[in-house]
């Protein structure tokens, strides 16, 4: 391939004003400008995506750990308590206050000795070494609780630091230190040491899958970018897949936690074989690390290395480094608001998404169960294909959480109202209760599908808006709220499940404040990613509708009604005169 120089390419005019005597800005447009001219998505970026794809199955395995580890398991009583004589008392004080059911599990706990069985594979997990029932029941769902707390943490500072350090050294240090707190989880002593290990667990897992994830994005093109995202899940569900296969393989829970966690072993050769984020270097100005890794890149995807197409990254090799952090987002005006519609959507989808698996699930621990959430999952990444192809990330996500919603409305509305009507006919109330049932089974079955892909699209249209400046700390935020919507199933666990319907519909309540919120997000699809927060900031909304362009007033018909062209913001998302395309519009770009 001839040599191109740099200089020779034009960056595009929706970027912005871009003067040629402005290297530095050339070099920010690493979509348009730097990966042509270092031959576009060629072997090199394949080979490093594919070792991003290798980690996903390990990942998978601690974040499905869970149903095995701390899985209830049937159970008798071998030899019930002679010496709890107040039980007799607390049974009647719990039935005279119409507490029966909750009478007869206190009966059933009276119990010195047990017997127990797994359904999960394992012949023995953390619930049967410890006898974690009845009155310590509570710890299981602690333990739930810490891995996910330590994952929020997790994705909350290391991707801090990711912006800050870059993104190899974050998933160095955490590869290490999950090889450290995951072996030290199976030589647990008592439930106290397993739950702190295992939050320290969750945070090292959580900057694992955010560097990963933030370099396979910042390694494609655009049109390869969605595509090789949604790889990376089907790996994700095909590791969910395997878990019950390699927990009866293993039989023991001890075993079974050093199995998943001494394959993280294969990564530490990362260290030589996967360099630092290229766009991350050139725009926090490491142009002496850049100049390297573009001449292997070149070398790798066949490029004729000829110096004059790196002259103008010569001219910039003295600039010193900058660094960022996100809590520069609170000083913008659009960016901030992108980040938190999908923060909320995130939040809501794994919510929601609980409260749809309960319907299903009903506490059952069987595979059966297991794999129809895995075949959800599956048929929810398939579909987002064609889904996000035809209508974009908005209107995809704007459809999916749309199908949410109305899952959601229909199994808390429409089934009260039939068991209303018919109850009135005594003869039809046993069909009156398998109609309801199996009318909750296919909205759950429709929700979970939904709520799975409004998740797993809002974490990535998040990574697309913000800038690669703070994009570790921006697809950390949003990680950590869908750590929080994971974080409902083991509370409403440890509180019994009380209060789980006004849950349901608060989450319900969610889903539509979400669906008049996305129509105010930028579309993304085709578009380079934004480098800098200024970029992030020119990421404008774009009509939906056809015909919603024409009512959109020419920014200088607005000009001396919001007065946006003052604003100081303005003048950094836009340099020079202050001209604007003659096509700008307030809201976007008016396309005709």
């Amino acid at each position: 391939m001839d040599a191109v120089q740099l200089d020779g390419l034009d960056p595009p005019a929706e970027n912005g004003n871009v003067s040629q005597s402005e290297p530095h800005k050339r070099l920010s447009q690493v979509d348009t400008v730097v990966l042509p001219f270092l031959g576009g998505f060629g072997r090199y970026q394949r080979r490093l995506v594919a070792l991003t794809w290798i980690p996903a199955f390990l990942i998978s395995f601690i974040q499905f750990s869970d149903h095995f580890l701390l899985g209830q398991p049937d159970r008798k009583c071998v030899r019930p308590d002679q010496n709890r004589t107040s039980s007799g008392r607390d049974i009647f004080d719990l039935i005279a206050t119409g507490n029966a059911a909750e009478s007869s599990n206190v009966t059933a706990c009276v119990c010195s000795e047990w017997w127990f069985e797994l359904q999960s594979g394992l012949q023995q997990n953390v619930v049967t070494k410890w006898t974690l029932v009845c009155d310590g029941e509570w710890k299981v769902h602690i333990a739930k609780f810490s891995l996910l707390v330590g994952s929020i943490f997790g994705y909350l500072l290391m991707g801090a630091m990711a912006d800050w350090l870059g993104r190899i050294p974050v998933l160095l240090v955490s590869v290490l230190s999950v090889l450290v707190f995951g072996l030290a989880v199976a030589f647990s002593v008592d439930m106290a040491m397993f739950s702190t290990l295992r939050f320290f667990e969750g945070f090292c897992l959580a900057a694992i899958r955010l560097s990963l994830y933030v370099l396979r994005i910042e390694l494609c093109l655009p049109a390869w970018r969605f595509s090789m995202t949604m790889v990376a899940s089907l790996i994700i569900v095909s590791g969910q897949l395997l878990m019950p296969g390699l927990a009866a393989l293993c039989r023991d829970w001890q075993i079974l936690q050093i199995v998943i966690i001494a394959p993280f072993v294969l990564m530490l050769p990362y260290v030589w074989m996967f360099p630092e984020s290229l766009r991350w270097l050139l725009v926090t100005q490491h142009y002496q690390r850049a100049k390297r890794q573009m001449y292997r890149i070149a070398h790798s995807n066949s490029v004729d290395e000829d110096d004059d197409g790196f002259a103008e990254l010569e001219t910039e090799l003295q600039q010193k480094p900058k660094t960022y952090c996100v809590t520069q987002l609170t000083g913008t005006r659009n960016l901030w608001k992108n980040t938190v519609v999908l923060c909320v959507n995130s939040l809501t989808g794994y919510g929601i998404h609980h409260c749809f698996a309960r319907s299903v699930l009903e506490g059952s621990a069987s595979h059966l169960h297991y794999y129809a959430l895995a075949a959800i999952a599956i048929a929810s990444c398939l579909v987002l294909f064609p889904v996000v192809a035809g209508f974009g990330r908005r209107g995809g996500l704007l459809t999916f959480m749309i199908i949410t919603a109305l899952a959601s409305l229909l199994q808390l509305g429409l089934l009260n109202r039939t068991c209303v009507y018919s109850s009135i006919v005594s003869l039809v109330t046993v069909l009156r209760d398998t109609l309801n049932q199996r009318f909750s089974y296919a909205f759950s079955i429709i929700g979970m599908f939904s709520s799975h892909a409004v998740s797993t699209l809002s974490i990535f249209y998040c990574a697309e808006i913000t800038p690669t400046v703070i994009r570790g700390g921006g697809v950390g935020l949003v990680l950590a709220s869908a750590g929080f919507g994971m974080l409902t199933a083991p509370l409403m666990e440890l509180h019994n499940q009380k209060g789980f319907f006004l849950h349901h519909v608060i989450l319900t309540c969610c889903t539509l404040l979400c669906i008049i919120c996305i129509p105010l997000l930028p579309e993304t699809a085709g578009q380079p990613l934004p480098e800098t927060i200024a970029e992030g900031e020119g990421l404008l909304r774009r009509p939906i509708l056809p015909g919603e362009q024409h009512h959109l007033l020419a920014r200088t018909e607005v000009r001396e009604y919001s007065r946006v062209q003052d604003t100081p913001l303005h003048q950094v998302v836009n340099p020079g005169n202050g001209s604007v395309p003659s096509n700008s519009t307030a809201n976007g770009v008016r396309t005709s």
